[in-house]
C-alpha cells in the first residue's frame, strides 16, 4: 500500500471520480471506520445508521470532482455524516411511529462488548463507558476514530470550541477511570495512575 500522502489521496479521489473501483475501495477502507464512529455517536438504530452511512458515501460520489483539498477529506466525511444524522433525526421527530420499534444489534458494526466478553476487565470498561454522559461518550468515540480526526473537525461535529476538546477529554477520561475503579475495585485507577 502506498504511503498516505496528500498526493496519494488526490490520486485516489481522481481515480475514483474516473470510475476506478480499486480507488473507491481504498477510500472506503481508509475512512469507513471514521464514518461509522460519527454515525454511532448519534445512537441511531442499525437500519437508520446503515442508511446514513450509504447517504454519506453517496454525497462523496456526488462531490468527488469538487474536493480540492484531499487532506480535508476526513473532516468533510465526518461533517457530512453528522449533517445526515441531524437530517434523519429532524425528519424522525416529525413522524411518530405507531408501532414500537425494538433496537436490534447492529448487523454491520458489532457491539464492542461482544468481542470483549472474554475479559472481565474489558466488560467493566464497557460498563463504565456506558455510565458516562452522552457528551463524553460521543467525544471519546470521535477521539478514537480511525483515521484520527483533527480537534477542529471534532469541535465542529460536537459544536464546541476547539480549546475545550483537550480539557473535556481529560475530564471524561477521569470520570471513566473513576467508574472503572468502582466496578473493578482498582483504587489506583481512580487516582490517575496507569493500570
Amino acid at each position: 500500500m502506498q504511503p498516505n500522502t496528500h498526493e496519494h489521496m488526490q490520486e485516489l479521489l481522481e481515480a475514483a471520480a474516473g470510475g476506478s473501483q480499486d480507488a473507491w475501495d481504498a477510500i472506503v477502507q481508509q475512512f469507513g471506520g471514521l464514518v461509522w464512529s460519527v454515525i454511532r455517536s448519534f445512537r441511531l438504530d442499525p437500519a437508520t445508521a446503515a442508511d446514513v452511512s450509504q447517504t454519506t458515501w453517496l454525497r462523496l460520489v456526488e462531490n468527488l470532482s469538487r474536493i480540492r483539498k484531499p487532506e480535508a477529506l476526513a473532516g468533510w466525511l465526518a461533517t457530512t455524516a453528522k449533517r445526515e444524522c441531524f437530517r434523519v433525526i429532524a425528519h424522525r421527530q416529525r413522524y411518530v411511529p405507531t408501532v414500537a420499534v425494538e433496537v436490534l444489534t447492529d448487523p454491520v458494526f458489532v457491539d464492542p462488548s461482544a468481542d470483549l466478553v472474554e475479559s472481565e476487565r474489558a466488560q467493566a470498561l464497557v460498563l463504565a463507558f456506558r455510565e458516562l454522559s452522552e457528551q463524553c461518550r460521543q467525544l471519546l468515540r470521535l477521539l478514537a476514530a480511525e483515521p484520527p480526526l483533527e480537534y477542529v473537525d471534532i469541535a465542529e461535529i460536537i459544536d464546541r470550541p476547539v480549546g475545550s476538546i483537550g480539557p473535556t477529554r481529560q475530564r471524561c477520561l477521569k470520570h471513566l477511570r473513576i467508574r472503572l475503579a468502582g466496578l473493578t475495585g482498582e483504587q489506583h485507577l481512580s487516582q490517575g495512575a496507569e493500570p
